[in-house]
C-alpha cells in the first residue's frame, strides 16, 4: 500500500496494530490569554516534558506535539503486544506527573489547568507525511480519530478509553495493576463525524465518581 503526497514520490505505508493515546491541556486558552507568550513557552515545555517522559517510560512513541496536545502510540510493530496496558499506564503517569505542576501554576500564576486523555486500539497506517525534505512519521486511520475524539470528551483529570482497550486489558494477564483501578463503564458516546456510537470506559475524574 502507498500514500501519495502531492508533488512527491509515493511513500510506503505500513499497516499495523497500535494503541493510540491523545492528551491535551485543559485551560490553555485562558492561560494564553492571561500570560505573556514568553511566559507560556516554558510552561508548555514543562508540560510536554511530563508527557514525553511518561510515554517513553512505558515503551511508547511520540508522533505529534503541537499547541497544547500530543499524540503517542504503543504496541507499534508488536513491541509490547497490543500496547493497551502500556498506554493506560502512561496515561496514569501523565496525570500523576502533571498534578503537582498544575498545583504550582495555580498558586504562582493563578491559572487553572488539567489534562484529559483518550485511548483507542485498532489498525493504523504508519507512514511519512509532509512536503519533500520535511516528512515526519505519523499515524492515520479511524483508530486515530476515535482516540482524538475520546480525548476531547474526557473531563479534566480523566482517561477515556474504548471497549477495544478494555477488552485488551482484561485479556492481558499481567494487567499492569489494572485491577486495582476504579474503572467505570459509561453510556455509549456519539462521537462527532462517526456513524455509530462507541462503547466507552474511563479512569474517572473524582467528580464523576461523586455523582
Amino acid at each position: 500500500m502507498t500514500l501519495t503526497i502531492l508533488g512527491a514520490q509515493p511513500n510506503a505505508v505500513e499497516m499495523t496494530q497500535a494503541t493510540v493515546l491523545f492528551v491535551d491541556l485543559r485551560g490553555y486558552t485562558r492561560l494564553a490569554e492571561q500570560l505573556l507568550p514568553t511566559q507560556v513557552v516554558p510552561l508548555l515545555d514543562e508540560f510536554f516534558t511530563v508527557l514525553a517522559n511518561a510515554t517513553e517510560m512505558h515503551g511508547g512513541q511520540v508522533f505529534h506535539m503541537a499547541g497544547d496536545g500530543m499524540m503517542a502510540a504503543f504496541g507499534i510493530r508488536g513491541r509490547v503486544q497490543d500496547g493497551a496496558c502500556e498506554a493506560l499506564a502512561s496515561g496514569r503517569a501523565m496525570l500523576a506527573g502533571f498534578a503537582p505542576i498544575a498545583g504550582r501554576w495555580q498558586r504562582e500564576l493563578s491559572v487553572d489547568t488539567a489534562i484529559g486523555i483518550g485511548i483507542h486500539l485498532g489498525e493504523v497506517a504508519l507512514g511519512l507525511l509532509g512536503p519533500p525534505g520535511r516528512q515526519m512519521p505519523t499515524l492515520i486511520g479511524d483508530t486515530v480519530n476515535v482516540a482524538a475524539r475520546l480525548c476531547s470528551r474526557a473531563r479534566a483529570g480523566e482517561v477515556l478509553f474504548s471497549s477495544m482497550v478494555a477488552a485488551a486489558l482484561v485479556a492481558d494477564a499481567s494487567g499492569t495493576s489494572a485491577g486495582s483501578l476504579p474503572f467505570l463503564q459509561l453510556p455509549p458516546f456519539e462521537l462527532r463525524g462517526r456513524n455509530a456510537p462507541v462503547d466507552v470506559w474511563c479512569v474517572p475524574a473524582p467528580e464523576r465518581l461523586s455523582l
